[in-house]
C-alpha cells in the first residue's frame, strides 16, 4: 500500500507512532490469590512484539508556520498529564510476502515465553476535559465494603448471565437448616452450616458462574422449576414445575460424591400448563394454582397414603394423588358461567389467622374460606379495578357447591351490583382502523389546488396519525390497569395482607378483603415481600430493598442487587434475597442495626486479604468505512497486526450501511426490535478472519443502529471473567428517529468491572459545533443497556401497517414529481419512525424511570467513546492546514481542534481524556489515493481534520489515584494512531490501546472473611445474645376439653416489658382416642389442625406486657363426603373421642430462635339431638328477612392487657 509515496510523505509516514517497545512483566498476586489457589482464575501474561519506530515529537516546525511561533505553549503542557515520555525506538520485521507486521502475527495465544509491549513502555499524554468531577459525568464512587448498605453475606455472587443459560435461579425457599433454589434445571441446596465456606473454584466441582458461591447439591435435571414450598412436617420441600408436575425433595439429605439427587414422591398436576404457585393450607392439604384461573387441592390424606407406600409403588402413589384432586375453578362454574377470574394463578397465600386462601392473578384475586369441608369456598375476585364478591357467608352456610353473588364492590368501596367481567377484560374487542378524507373536495379541485410537497404532507402527516391512534389503542389502553397490576403477595404477622403492584403501590388489606391502607416509597415496581415479626422486607425491580413496619412507614431502604429482587426469604436469622441474575445475598434479620456499624470497618480494614489485582490490555478501533469493504491486508493492518498483545479488542464503525432506503428498512427493524444487516455481518466476519477469531478471539455481541456497527472480541484466555453483555443505540438524525446519526454501545462486566463502549457519529460540517455537543449529550443520558421485551405482535401489525402508508405515499407520489423524491423519503421516514417511536415506548410499570436517577454510562467503572465525532479545525484555511501536516506540526493544529476547545470549556465529553494527538489528520482523503497527498483536493477541499477520535473515562478522581477497591479501574493509554496506508474510504482508521488495571474483590475469600468476623467478634457475640432473646410467655391453661361445636379461650401472655412476641400455633399430631389402647399420633401437612378443630387465630403479635386470647373451636360438621377421593369415614371417627397436641411456638421479633409451650386438646363424643341439625354448628341463623351480615373481624395483634374484657369469637 506504500507505493508510489513520494520522499515527503514516505518520511512522513516513516515518523508516525504505532506502538510502544516490547517490555516483560506479570500481574500481581495478592493474598487472597494464595488462599485460592485452586481456582484458576488469575494469569501471567508475558508478551513479545515488535513494532515501528516513534520520532514525530523530534520533528521541527518549518518557515512556513513561523506566523504561529508567537503562540504560547505553556498552557497546551499543562493540558497534559506529567508523567508523559517520549517514545523509544523500536524494530520493526517483513514477512517472506515483504509485508510489515506489527509483531508476531502467527502468534495464537500469549503465553509466558512472550513479553508484553506495554508494560517497559510509558505512557502517552493525556488531555483532560473539564467539568468531570460533579453530577452525572463523576465516576462512581466505589470502596472496599458498600458504605450505603448492610454487609450482608453473598452466599451466591452475581454470575456472569452467559453462564446461565437453561439454569437460572428463579425462586428460592427456606427450611430450618438450608436455602433451596428452583432452577431452570432443577433445584439445588445450601446447608447453612457450610455459608462461610470458600467456593469451589474453576477447577472444583462447580460449573462456570458458581466457582465462588458457597457449597451446594444439585438435583437431576427437571423441567425449569417455577415455585417452591417447605413441608416441614414430613421433611421435604415440594417444587411446581413448567411441565404441571409436583416434586418432592427430602430436606437434610447428603448427597455422596457430588452425585445429584432424585426426587422423591412427583405426580402430574395439570396436564396442560405449569405449576405457577403452591402453598399448604391450615389443614394441610395442598394448593396449586396454575393458568387461566385453575385451582386445586390436594388432600393431605391422598398425600400421606402415597408418602407411606415403597419406591417401587411410586406410580400407584402418583396415581393416587392425582385422582384426588379437587378442581375449584369446575366446581365454581355454574350453568357454565364460571364467578372465578381465568386470570393465571401467580400467587398463593395461606392466611393461617382466619384459615383463608389468597389467590392472586396480575388484575384479580380471590379469597377462598378454608374451613372444612374442603371444598367450602368464599370467593371475592377483583376485576377492571372492580371489586367482585361470590359467597354465601360461611357462618351461615359450608355447603360446598353452592355460590351466590353477594355484593360487588369497587376499589373504593362502594357498592356495584355487576358480574365478574373478567371474560371482556381478556378479550378486547379489535379496534378498526379507518381513514377518511378531511375535505370534501372534488377531484378536480384536489389536481389544481396545492402543490406536491403540501399534499405529500398531508397525506403523510394523515397516516402517521391513524398509526399512532391505532397504535396507542393497541398497547395504551390498559396502560392505567397494567400499572397497578398486583406483582407480590404478603400475610403479615399481624393478620392484615400486603399487596404490591407494578407502579411501586403497596395496598393493606384487612382479612376480609377490604382495603385499608395505600403506601408508595419508591417509584418502581414490586416484585416480593417477606416478613418477620413487625417488619415487612419488600423488593422492587430497581434492585432496592425497602424495610417498612406494620404502620406501612419506611424504616431504612438500599440498593441490594444490581438487577430485579424477585424473590425474599427468612431464614437462620437472614432475610435472603435472590436478584434476577441469580445471585443471593443474605442480610441479618435485624438489618440495618447495630450489626453492621461493627461488620462494615471490621470487613474493611481486611481489604488486603480478599483484594486481586488484574491487568487488562484493551485495543479499541475506530473508521468511517463511507458504505466501502476494504481488503483483507488493510483490515490486518489496522487491527490484526495490533491483536496478539490485547484481551479485549473493541471495534466501532460508521457509514457501514447508508442511503434512504436502507436508513428507513433500519427505522422499522428498530421499532420492531431487530437489528442487523448483511454488511453489518459480512464485517464482523472480516473483522474476525483480521485478528484470529476462533483459535484466540471469541466474538461476544455486536450492536448495528442503520450504518453504525459496534463489535467486540474477547481472548479466550479471558472469557472466563468477562460476560453480562447488554447492547444500546440512540438515533440522533432526522428528528431523533433516524439512525444516519447517532450512537451504539456495549456494556459488559470485567472481572466484575462494568465497562461501556460507545460508537458515535455526530452531526457533519464546520459550523455544527453546538449540534454536536447537543448529540453527545443526548447519547450520554438516553442510552439504556437492555432490551425491552414487551414488544407484541399487536404493535408489529402497526408497525408494519405505518411503514406501508408512509411508503406506499412516496410510491404514489413520485410519479409526478421525481426530482423530490430523495427528499420526502428522508420526510416520510421521519414521520414514520417518529409516530412508532412515541407508540413504541414501553410503560413505565416494570423498568425505572430515565428521568430519576443517573444514566447507565455514569455507573460504569470504564467509558469509552470512539467514532466519527465531526469535530473539525477552526480559524485556519486549507493551504495552511495542509502544510501543518507536511510539517508534522501537530502541535500547532491541535489548538485549532473544535473538540479540545469544546472539552477545554466543559460543553462535551466533561472529564474525559483522549491521549496526545501524534498522527496526521484522518479527514478527508480521497478513495485509493495513498499518503498525505491523498487529502481532498476537489471544489470543496475540505480542510482536515481528525474527526475520528477514541476517549475515555475510568474511576479516577485526580490522575494520580491508584488502583484500589476504592478506584478499581485505572487505564492509561499505550498507543493512540491512525493507520495512514489504509486507502478503501475518505476516513483513515485510528486505533488505540489501553493498559486497565483492575482491582476486584475474591468474593469466596471475602465471604470466608464476613465468617471469621461474625464468629469470632466479642461485641457481635454480644449483640446477637441480646437479639437471640426470646420473651418469656405463659399460657392460661395446657388442656382443653371440648364438646360439640364448644368454643374454649387460650390466653398466651407476654411478660417481657420491651420486646414483642410472635406466636404461631400448630399441631404436632393428632389421634383418635380408642379404648384401652395409647393414641397413635399423625400429623398434617406442615403441621396442619385436623378437620375437627378450628384454631383462631393461629399467628400473631403480643406487645410487651400484653395477653393475646386464641379460641379453640370444635366443628362438628365434617362427614365422609366432605373429603372426596380418600377412602376414610370421617363419620364413624366423629363417634370417638379424638385428641390434638397443639404447639404454641414462641419468637422474638429479632431472631428465628423459638421456645414453645404444649397445649392438649380432647374432645369428647356426644350425640346431637335430631332437631339442631339444621343448626349444628351452634350459631342462630339470623330472622328470615333479616340482612346476612359476613364477620368483619380483623386480627390485628389480637393483645389486650390483664383488665380487658374476654372478646367473643366472632365480632
Amino acid at each position: 500500500m506504500s507505493q508510489g509515496l513520494d520522499d515527503g510523505d514516505a518520511d512522513a509516514l516513516s515518523a508516525l507512532a504505532n506502538a510502544p517497545p516490547p517490555s516483560t512483566a506479570g500481574t500481581r498476586k495478592t493474598h487472597s490469590q494464595q488462599l485460592r489457589t485452586n481456582t484458576g482464575t488469575n494469569f501471567k501474561r508475558h508478551l513479545n512484539q515488535n513494532h515501528r519506530q516513534h520520532s514525530l515529537d523530534e520533528a521541527r516546525m518549518s518557515a512556513v508556520v513561523e506566523g504561529f511561533r508567537n503562540h504560547s505553549d505553556e498552557d497546551d503542557d499543562h493540558d497534559f498529564y506529567p508523567y508523559a515520555t517520549s517514545s523509544s525506538l523500536e524494530s520493526s520485521h517483513s514477512d517472506p510476502n515483504g509485508q510489515h507486521y506489527l509483531g508476531n502475527n502467527n502468534s495464537n495465544s500469549r503465553n509466558s515465553n512472550s513479553s508484553s509491549s506495554f508494560d517497559d513502555q510509558h505512557p502517552l499524554p493525556e488531555f483532560s476535559g473539564s467539568g468531570g468531577g460533579a453530577g452525572i459525568f463523576k465516576a462512581p464512587s466505589r470502596s472496599a465494603v458498600h458504605p450505603g448498605r448492610p454487609t450482608a453475606l453473598e452466599l451466591r455472587p452475581h454470575p456472569l448471565k452467559e453462564t446461565q443459560v437453561g439454569r437460572f435461579i428463579r425462586t428460592i425457599a427456606c427450611t430450618e437448616t438450608q436455602l433451596w433454589a428452583g432452577q431452570e434445571s432443577g433445584v439445588r441446596f445450601w446447608n447453612f452450616s457450610d455459608a462461610f465456606e470458600p467456593g469451589l473454584g474453576i477447577g472444583g466441582r462447580a460449573r462456570r458462574g458458581d466457582e465462588d458461591a458457597a457449597p451446594f447439591y444439585e438435583s437431576v435435571n427437571t423441567s425449569p422449576t417455577t415455585c417452591l414450598m417447605t413441608e416441614c412436617a414430613s421433611k421435604l420441600v415440594m417444587s411446581g414445575h413448567k411441565d404441571g408436575k409436583i416434586r418432592s425433595w427430602k430436606m437434610d439429605q447428603k448427597p455422596v460424591d457430588d452425585t445429584p439427587f432424585k426426587e422423591g414422591l412427583s405426580w402430574q398436576a395439570y396436564q396442560r400448563g405449569p405449576v405457577l404457585s403452591m402453598v399448604t393450607s391450615s389443614y394441610g392439604d395442598i394448593w396449586t394454582g396454575s393458568e387461566n384461573g385453575v385451582i386445586k387441592v390436594w388432600p393431605w390424606e391422598a398425600v400421606e397414603k402415597s408418602l407411606a407406600l415403597s419406591p417401587e409403588e411410586r406410580h400407584m402413589a402418583a396415581l393416587l394423588v392425582e385422582r384426588s384432586s379437587i378442581d375449584l375453578k369446575s366446581q365454581a362454574t355454574i350453568n357454565g358461567v364460571c364467578h372465578i377470574s381465568s386470570s393465571d394463578v401467580k400467587f398463593l397465600l395461606s392466611d393461617k389467622v382466619k384459615a383463608k386462601i389468597w389467590a392472586a392473578g396480575s388484575l384479580s384475586f380471590s379469597l377462598w374460606y378454608h374451613f372444612p369441608p374442603i371444598t367450602k369456598t368464599h370467593s371475592i375476585t377483583i376485576q377492571n379495578s372492580t371489586l367482585i364478591s361470590s359467597f354465601k357467608p360461611y357462618l351461615y352456610h359450608r355447603d360446598a357447591r353452592t355460590r351466590e353473588l353477594l355484593r360487588v364492590y369497587n376499589v373504593d368501596g362502594q357498592i356495584d351490583n355487576r358480574l365478574d367481567a373478567s371474560s371482556e377484560r381478556e378479550h378486547p374487542p379489535e379496534e378498526e382502523v379507518s381513514i377518511k378524507p378531511t375535505n370534501s373536495k372534488s377531484k378536480k379541485e384536489k389536481q389544481q389546488g396545492g402543490g406536491f410537497l403540501q399534499r405529500s404532507r398531508n397525506a403523510i402527516i394523515g397516516a402517521a396519525d391513524a398509526v399512532r391512534r391505532v397504535a396507542t389503542k393497541g398497547t395504551g389502553a390498559f396502560a392505567a390497569e397494567d400499572a397497578k397490576k398486583t406483582e407480590a403477595l404478603l400475610l403479615a404477622y399481624d393478620g392484615s395482607i400486603w399487596t404490591g403492584c407494578s407502579n411501586g403501590l403497596i395496598v393493606q388489606w384487612d382479612a376480609n378483603g377490604n382495603r385499608l391502607h395505600d403506601f408508595h416509597h419508591h417509584h418502581c415496581a414490586v416484585l416480593c415481600f417477606c416478613t418477620y415479626g413487625p417488619r415487612i422486607w419488600v423488593g422492587y425491580v430497581s434492585g432496592m430493598v425497602q424495610v417498612i413496619d406494620l404502620e406501612g412507614n419506611l424504616i431504612a431502604g438500599w440498593i441490594a442487587h444490581n438487577g430485579p429482587v424477585i424473590k425474599m426469604v427468612v431464614g437462620n436469622g437472614s432475610v435472603f434475597s435472590l436478584a434476577t441474575h441469580g445471585g443471593i445475598r443474605g442480610w441479618y434479620i435485624s438489618s440495618p442495626g447495630p450489626l453492621d456499624n461493627i461488620l462494615r470497618p471490621e470487613l474493611s480494614k481486611r481489604e488486603h486479604m480478599y483484594t486481586t489485582l488484574e491487568t487488562v490490555r484493551i485495543m479499541v478501533g475506530t473508521w468511517n468505512v463511507g458504505q466501502g469493504k476494504p481488503c483483507h491486508d488493510a483490515l490486518v493492518s489496522w487491527v490484526g497486526s495490533q491483536a496478539n498483545d490485547v484481551d479485549i479488542l473493541v471495534v466501532g464503525l460508521q457509514e457501514v450501511d447508508m442511503g434512504a432506503g436502507f436508513l428507513a428498512m433500519s427505522a422499522a427493524k428498530e421499532t420492531l426490535g431487530v437489528e442487523g444487516s448483511s454488511n453489518g455481518q459480512w464485517w464482523q466476519d472480516a473483522m474476525g478472519k483480521a485478528m484470529g477469531e476462533g483459535s484466540t478471539f471469541e466474538r461476544v455481541g455486536s450492536r448495528q443502529l442503520a450504518g453504525l456497527l459496534i463489535a467486540i472480541w474477547v481472548r479466550k484466555s479471558l472469557r472466563t471473567h468477562v460476560g453480562d453483555l447488554d447492547v444500546a443505540a440512540v438515533p440522533c438524525g432526522l428528528g431523533r428517529a433516524i439512525g444516519n446519526k447517532g450512537g451504539v454501545g456495549l456494556r459488559l462486566r470485567v472481572y466484575d468491572r462494568i465497562m461501556c463502549f460507545v460508537n458515535c457519529h455526530l452531526a457533519a460540517h464546520l459550523e455544527a459545533v453546538n449540534r454536536r455537543n447537543q448529540d453527545f449529550d443526548h447519547i450520554y443520558k438516553s442510552i439504556s443497556f437492555g432490551r425491552q421485551s414487551n414488544n407484541t405482535s399487536g404493535m408489529a401489525r402497526y408497525l408494519f401497517l405505518c411503514c406501508s402508508l408512509a411508503l406506499s405515499t412516496y410510491l404514489f407520489w413520485v410519479l409526478y414529481s421525481s426530482s423530490f423524491a430523495l427528499a420526502w423519503l428522508i420526510l416520510i421516514i421521519s414521520a414514520c419512525v417518529s409516530t412508532t417511536a412515541q407508540s413504541h415506548r414501553p410503560a413505565n410499570s416494570v423498568v425505572i424511570n430515565p428521568d430519576e436517577g443517573k444514566p447507565d454510562l455514569a455507573e460504569a467503572d470504564m467509558v469509552v467513546f470512539c467514532g466519527d465525532f465531526n469535530y473539525r479545525l477552526f480559524g485556519i484555511t486549507y493551504d495552511e492546514a495542509r502544510d501543518f501536516v507536511s510539517q508534522r506540526s501537530f502541535d500547532w493544529l491541535r489548538e485549532k481542534d473544535q473538540l479540545r476547545a469544546e472539552m477545554k470549556a466543559g460543553k462535551v465529553f466533561h472529564g474525559m481524556r483522549e491521549g496526545l494527538i501524534r498522527f496526521p489528520p484522518t479527514y478527508k482523503f480521497e478513495r485509493g489515493k495513498p499518503g498525505l497527498g491523498g487529502y481532498d483536493s476537489g471544489e470543496k477541499k475540505r480542510i482536515p481534520a481528525w474527526c475520528d477520535r477514541i476517549l475515555y473515562r475510568d474511576n479516577r478522581s485526580s490522575p494520580t489515584s491508584e488502583c484500589s477497591l476504592a478506584c478499581p479501574v485505572v487505564a492509561s493509554i499505550f498507543l493512540y494512531e491512525a493507520c495512514m496506508d489504509v486507502i478503501e474510504s475518505d476516513h483513515k482508521p485510528v486505533r488505540c490501546k489501553f493498559k486497565v488495571q483492575v482491582a476486584h474483590v475474591d468474593r469466596s475469600v471475602r465471604r470466608q472473611e464476613f465468617g471469621k468476623i461474625f464468629k469470632s467478634n466479642a461485641k457481635i457475640k454480644s449483640i446477637r445474645e441480646e437479639l437471640r432473646c426470646v420473651p418469656e410467655t405463659s399460657l392460661n391453661t395446657n388442656k382443653i376439653e371440648l364438646q360439640n361445636s364448644d368454643t374454649r379461650p387460650l390466653s398466651i401472655t407476654n411478660k417481657s416489658n420491651k420486646d414483642d412476641a410472635i406466636f404461631q400455633i400448630i399441631c404436632d399430631g393428632h389421634s383418635a382416642v380408642k379404648d384401652k389402647e395409647e393414641p397413635e399420633y399423625r400429623y398434617k401437612g406442615s403441621f396442619g389442625f385436623p378437620r375437627w378443630i378450628e384454631v383462631t387465630p393461629a399467628v400473631g403479635i403480643i406487645k410487651p406486657g400484653s395477653t393475646a386470647e386464641v379460641w379453640v373451636h370444635h366443628d362438628d360438621t365434617v362427614t365422609s363426603d366432605d373429603v372426596e377421593g380418600v377412602g376414610q369415614s370421617w363419620r364413624s371417627e366423629d363417634t370417638r373421642d379424638k385428641l390434638a397436641m397443639l404447639s404454641v411456638v414462641i419468637r422474638g421479633s429479632r431472631s428465628t430462635e423459638t421456645r414453645s409451650h404444649q397445649c392438649h386438646v380432647r374432645y369428647r363424643y356426644s350425640p346431637k339431638p335430631s332437631s339442631s341439625i339444621g343448626n349444628s354448628s351452634g350459631h342462630v341463623e339470623p330472622p328470615k328477612g333479616s340482612s346476612k351480615k359476613h364477620p368483619s373481624s380483623h386480627h390485628r395483634s389480637f393483645a389486650k392487657h390483664g383488665d380487658d374484657h374476654h372478646r367473643s369469637r366472632h365480632e
